[in-house]
């Protein structure tokens, strides 16, 4: 069982606030970190990571003894990434529509790629089937509704997902997804959900929140195994 803390741009343009993001998630259970490469991120842009700053926030998970994981947008946040063999990768919903090639070119890496379909509209999978991809299921909608929720899947075990994005308010459509055989959950995660320097903080989960969804979901998923 994988749990994803998904900060995002949460850190609203301090980027000195990554590394209590980090240092946050991970105290509360997060298996993996999970910023965005790429993505509003030009000079003088909220999240110009640059080489240095990508370094240091990439140390402080080691320090933090949590795994790194950064979506990427663009080819240059792609070669700027790829110096670290990242062991996981993330693709967005929007980077599977807006650039299928890049996507393709990452997924040649020697590392587990997840790939959140939320706005993707066909019936097929967009990079067919391999070994290294993972798929999450999706609402690309901030916040996602309960009403939204339509065609969540009755079983993740049965199915092409191996994990599901939560954009909901609250932990319960994840604990949802995980007794239904999710094993991999990313979830929003901020300091304040009060914020309103950008919309992803509503929808987030504090660490309190983020705590008692890894402590619930473990217990879920340990008693699924059991074949309970």
């Amino acid at each position: 069982m994988i749990f994803i803390a998904e900060c995002g741009l949460n850190h609203n343009g301090n980027l000195d606030l990554t590394y209590e993001l980090i240092r946050q998630a991970s105290r509360a259970g997060a298996d993996i970190v999970k910023f965005q490469l790429g993505w509003r991120g030009a000079p003088g842009e909220m999240n110009e990571i640059d080489p240095e700053r990508l370094r240091s926030m990439v140390d402080y998970c080691h320090f933090m003894d949590v795994e790194p994981m950064f979506s990427i947008f663009t080819r240059e946040a792609f070669e700027m990434a790829k110096p670290y063999n990242f062991k996981t990768i993330k693709i967005a919903s929007r980077t599977v529509i807006d650039d299928p090639n890049l996507v393709k070119d990452i997924i040649k890496e020697d590392a587990q790629i997840i790939i959140s379909l939320g706005m993707w509209e066909g019936d097929d999978l967009p990079f067919g089937v391999a070994d290294n991809i993972n798929y999450l299921w999706c609402v690309s909608k901030y916040p996602c509704l309960p009403k939204d929720l339509k065609g969540f899947p009755e079983s993740f075990s049965n199915s092409h997902f191996s994990g599901y994005s939560d954009h909901t308010i609250g932990i319960e459509s994840s604990l949802l997804a995980i007794s239904r055989g999710a094993r991999i959950i990313e979830k929003h995660f901020t300091l304040d959900k009060s914020d309103t320097t950008i919309r992803d903080h509503a929808l987030s989960v504090t660490p309190e929140e983020f705590s008692s969804l890894v402590g619930h979901g473990k217990e879920l998923y340990k008693l699924i195994n059991l074949g309970i």
